[in-house]
């Protein structure tokens, strides 16, 4: 029996007294009053009852923003994320219109949501679902994923056309989906700041239907005093790369892939290793697009019964 990441610290005490109570009568009946005897059960009742006074379980946190979409200033969409959190799992849910960068650049609105592990202070997704408008078609879809391999896509959506970049099966090999891609790692050695080489990644991204690269990179830090969010942020510069499934002559990827003026603001996720989307800015023919939080509330999630 170990108290270990116990849940329950009484368990530990419990531990701690019956280590302690065994050593003394050890001590009574053996008649010896070595230190050196005694020595492992009261080191080992010692570390128990750290373990008892600083084993906390990890909280589960919960993070709820919404975001307003606008079009040179004139609001033309919302959308709504919401994120959960312990120290193992990770789930993370959008409706509207910024399910990822590319549907905002498509205008288009539906739902996601993806779900996996935490590990070693990265996020490994298992499974994204997708409900989406293009082109005037909803194509609902689901992917399962194992250790950044896609092992199944289900869909049905019309095929690809011959306009667009043929997906092999190689696109589908060391990627990520594209809600929990926008969960970002804090590098930082606590959680009391932010490193600025949380930006240093390549997001190598596929939603089932599409593979590209989003480049980001350091661009400053800002305090923010804003309603919707109070704090600092890591601002990052984003390429966005096409590699497969778009269509080749997009006039959109065209003007947007590879240019050097999209931002991405981050703030932290109270409670995690972790960042999240905050603000979103994208030139486009007709303007900029900005997706902009108007709120960004962080609670403890309820404990699972």
């Amino acid at each position: 029996m170990s108290c270990w990441g116990a849940q329950d610290d009484g368990h530990c005490r419990a531990l701690t007294r019956r280590f302690l109570l065994f050593a003394r009568r050890d001590r009574r009946e053996g008649g010896c009053s070595s230190p050196w005897r005694e020595a492992p059960a009261l080191i080992l009742a010692a570390a128990l009852a750290f373990l008892a006074a600083t084993a906390q379980p990890a909280r589960a946190q919960k993070l709820e923003a919404h975001y307003a979409i606008s079009m040179t200033g004139l609001r033309v969409g919302q959308s709504a994320w919401t994120v959960k959190m312990d120290a193992e799992h990770y789930s993370v849910s959008a409706t509207g219109g910024s399910v990822d960068i590319i549907n905002v650049l498509m205008r288009g609105e539906g739902s996601a949501e993806a779900a996996g592990d935490v590990r070693n202070g990265r996020l490994v997704p298992a499974s994204f679902s997708s409900s989406l408008v293009e082109d005037g078609q909803k194509i609902d879809l689901k992917m399962t994923m194992e250790d950044g391999i896609v092992t199944a896509v289900k869909e049905n959506g019309p095929p690809p056309g011959p306009d667009r970049v043929p997906l092999t099966q190689a696109h589908a090999q060391g990627v990520i989906d594209p809600l929990s891609a926008l969960l970002i790692p804090n590098e930082a050695s606590d959680n009391t700041t932010i490193a600025q080489e949380s930006c240093s990644r390549t997001l190598a991204i596929f939603d089932g239907r599409r593979r590209y690269d989003l480049v980001l990179s350091f661009k400053r830090m800002e305090v923010l005093r804003g309603n919707d969010y109070a704090g600092r942020a890591l601002v990052c510069n984003v390429i966005l790369r096409p590699i497969a499934g778009h269509r080749a002559d997009s006039v959109i990827m065209k003007y947007v892939a590879g240019r050097r003026d999209m931002e991405i603001f981050f703030a932290p996720i109270t409670g995690t290793r972790f960042l999240a989307p905050l603000r979103l800015l994208v030139p486009t023919l007709i303007g900029t697009m900005a997706v902009q939080a108007t709120s960004f509330e962080i609670t403890a999630a309820p404990q699972p019964n």
